[in-house]
């Protein structure tokens, strides 16, 4: 990354970046990945200067983003007004200059996709006023930010980078009893718990409402919690304060087994991996057990008192759960597990594959990278592990300079008569060669990887190409599909110690009919 800075902030940065000069803008460098934008608060004590100044960064801005490649991520910084303590009695001017700095930041993202603005008060708000800034080390070197800062400042600056590039868990794993609400259902009866009214059982509703909200953006509530599941389920019906109800969770584990055993089953019906979960509990000997047996499952410290529930949402949210922006498939997510959840069920009534597969009216749209399904793609590469070929990482600047490129990219939209499950899987080409075959896990079962395979073979043939070589490239999360593409009719080239195959398919002679209960549209 290249960062455009007023003052010196190498130290807050990794060593593989570069930096122009103080306050230049004369060099666009092209072979950078990407660029940060970071002016912070010019020092000076002329009122009118300073807030000319703070305007004229907003258009220096500006001319830099024109000319930068608009398929590479800009990530822009906010400017803090409370940067240092500016020696005058009222403000107003300088509040207005620096907001309308910010405001032009604003509109630089809304009106270019390449653009990502983050809040560098969420950083400096977090430390006294006198740590973030110290004139010692502005004489010394000019640095804006104290470098005692640098080592939180670079955690804070990874965090931010992984929610651009849409990384986070996918499943809270709740208890109930001390942790959704106050007391303890089995002794206190549902009267008896405390949610909502006074303090403590407020507490616990801004919890729900706030989890509530969490499950919108996409994150799958369960619960895993030691009660008798028939008196939950008359809890969430009829106490009249409860928010989080039967519906809102995907699925759960109410009853007296281990909830090491119990997490594992919900990771194995969701299909998902442990590492994707979190589980919360209030009780300190369940969460050592689960670090004990599963310590891939991110285990968070409960608090002690329910007035810290809120603080603690907070925590979790911005150590986990946190992304830049969320998709429409994410807020669906919750249905499309249940509806998961109900398929499973109606293939147990199936004595055969093909009469249930032909029972479910599987509706495939496979449709070229646009500007809606990028940011889709890219999440999908950044978060699927298990079905996927290759498991190599882009963000959505990556998917649009692909596409500059001349890469041909589909993405793959699943439906039947249980439900929608959105954008679930996507193929990317360069050439005559297959980068990226990917599935999300809750599509799978249905052979649908295979028919979207053959179709996008089917349509490349279609446009004059003769053969398409493709790799799978070993994780510890792929194992799965390392036949997938010897399933398909392809050739093994090449097979290397570690597992790594390089394939080659001669679409003059392969079969890529597919079979007619996949009803596919291609867009």
């Amino acid at each position: 990354m290249f960062v455009y800075r007023n003052n010196t902030v190498e130290r807050f940065f990794p060593r593989s970046y570069s930096f122009s000069g103080y306050d230049d803008i004369s060099y666009v460098p092209a072979d950078v990945d990407g660029y940060v934008w970071f002016y912070q608060l010019p020092i000076k004590y002329d009122m009118e200067r300073l807030c000319a100044e703070v305007r004229e960064y907003a258009q220096k801005m500006m001319f830099v983003l024109e000319r930068v490649d608009k398929t590479k991520p800009f990530i822009a910084l906010t400017m803090d007004k409370n940067a240092y303590a500016v020696p005058f009695t009222s403000g107003t001017e300088l509040i207005s200059a620096v907001a309308g700095y910010n405001q032009a930041l604003v509109m630089a993202e809304m009106e270019n996709a390449n653009v990502k603005l983050i809040d560098i008060c969420e950083f400096s708000r977090q430390y006294p006023a006198v740590d973030v800034f110290d004139w010692k080390f502005w004489f010394i070197s000019q640095m804006g930010i104290n470098p005692k800062l640098a080592k939180p400042f670079m955690e804070w600056w990874s965090r931010k980078l992984d929610e651009i590039s849409l990384k986070r868990k996918k499943c809270l794993v709740l208890d109930l009893d001390n942790t959704l609400w106050g007391g303890v259902l089995g002794e206190d009866g549902i009267e008896g718990l405390k949610l909502g009214g006074d303090y403590p059982g407020k507490a616990f509703l801004y919890f729900q409402e706030a989890l509530l909200e969490l499950s919108k953006s996409g994150i799958i509530l369960t619960v895993c919690s030691k009660n008798n599941e028939e008196d939950v389920l008359k809890a969430w019906e009829k106490n009249p304060f409860m928010v989080l109800k039967k519906e809102h969770f995907a699925t759960w584990r109410i009853n007296w087994t281990d909830k090491a055993t119990n997490i594992k089953a919900l990771a194995e019906e969701l299909n998902i991996g442990l590492d994707s979960m979190v589980f919360v509990d209030d009780n300190p000997a369940e969460r050592e057990l689960i670090r004990q047996m599963l310590p891939m499952v991110e285990i968070p410290e409960f608090p002690a008192q329910p007035y810290e529930l809120p603080a603690f949402f907070k925590e979790i949210v911005d150590k986990y759960f946190r992304v830049y922006s969320v998709t429409s498939e994410d807020k669906k997510k919750t249905e499309q597990y249940k509806a998961n959840g109900q398929r499973a069920q109606q293939r147990q009534s199936y004595g055969d594959l093909t009469e249930y597969l032909r029972s479910l009216d599987i509706q495939m749209t496979i449709e070229t990278a646009n500007e809606l399904n990028i940011p889709r793609i890219a999440q999908m590469t950044q978060k699927t592990n298990q079905f996927n070929l290759t498991t190599k990482r882009y963000t959505d600047a990556d998917i649009r300079q692909f596409l500059q490129e001349g890469w041909r990219i589909w993405c793959l939209s699943v439906a039947d008569k249980f439900g929608d499950s959105g954008i679930t899987g996507c193929i990317i080409v360069k050439g005559n060669v297959i980068d990226t075959f990917l599935l999300s896990c809750r599509i799978l079962g249905k052979g649908i990887e295979h028919a979207f395979l053959k179709r996008v073979l089917h349509q490349l043939r279609s446009e004059g190409l003769d053969s398409i070589k493709a790799s799978f490239l070993p994780t510890l999360k792929n194992r799965q599909v390392a036949d997938f593409y010897d399933k398909n009719g392809f050739s093994v080239l090449s097979e290397e110690a570690d597992g790594t195959k390089r394939y080659n398919i001669s679409l003059t002679d392969a079969n890529l009919d597919t079979e007619e209960y996949y009803h596919i549209t291609i867009k």
